[in-house]
């Protein structure tokens, strides 16, 4: 069985070099559409000004691939920061496949908690790596955060990853540990971790790569 990726563009962060922000959906012929990250959500108004957010909802950029919300039937969060979970509340009917360590994170840290840890939220919390969906699968990649996970499709082509924040670029991705990351503060909240899930992901050889702030597609 091979699986469609298809790319959402959610947002913009005008301050954090003028970078995108994607989700992704899996088109599953069984299980339905899978939601790979959700964007930024609304209501912070501080936070949105502070990172110059040009938002987009999600249920717009669904429909340019003849999708709605209620379409999604599985979201995976890559990882919890405000820019991968802030409209998670859209798909409030689906369960949420994160870290176990990723939920304690964020919920420790407390930024824009209401984002994805609203009542009635459903977490499915994953330990390490785990199929999720036939084809389908996460892979633990700490390095970002503590929780950080990629998630891996079985594709037409070879196997596809969505690498989440483990690499924000084509190029960080293919320099690895020699990459130079002056000017991305916050690749990584540990270096040695980040670098070894890299390798873990590289090692794994995908056919493509799809990052959640670059357009390229390796």
């Amino acid at each position: 069985m091979s699986l469609e990726v298809v790319r959402l563009h959610l947002a913009h962060l005008g301050i954090f070099n003028e970078v995108p922000v994607h989700g992704f959906v899996i088109k599953h012929p069984r299980a339905g559409a899978i939601l790979v990250d959700s964007g930024v959500g609304w209501g912070d108004e501080q936070l949105i000004k502070e990172w110059k957010v040009v938002n987009r909802h999600a249920a717009d950029a669904l429909a340019e691939h003849d999708l709605s919300p209620a379409d999604v039937k599985i979201v995976i969060n890559s990882h919890l920061h405000f820019d991968h979970c802030g409209q998670n509340a859209v798909f409030k009917h689906a369960p949420f496949y994160v870290q176990r360590s990723e939920v304690e994170r964020a919920r420790n840290d407390g930024d824009t908690i209401e984002w994805f840890d609203f009542a009635g939220a459903r977490f499915e919390l994953v330990d390490g790596d785990a199929e999720i969906a036939e084809g389908v699968r996460v892979v633990a990649t700490p390095g970002h955060t503590i929780g950080h996970q990629s998630v891996f499709v079985d594709a037409a082509d070879g196997a596809a990853v969505m690498i989440g924040d483990a690499a924000y670029t084509a190029d960080i991705y293919a320099k690895g540990e020699h990459a130079d990351l002056s000017e991305w503060p916050g690749q990584h909240s540990d270096r040695h971790a980040w670098t070894t899930s890299l390798k873990k992901v590289q090692a794994m050889r995908p056919h493509s790569i799809h990052f959640c702030h670059d357009v390229r597609v390796l």
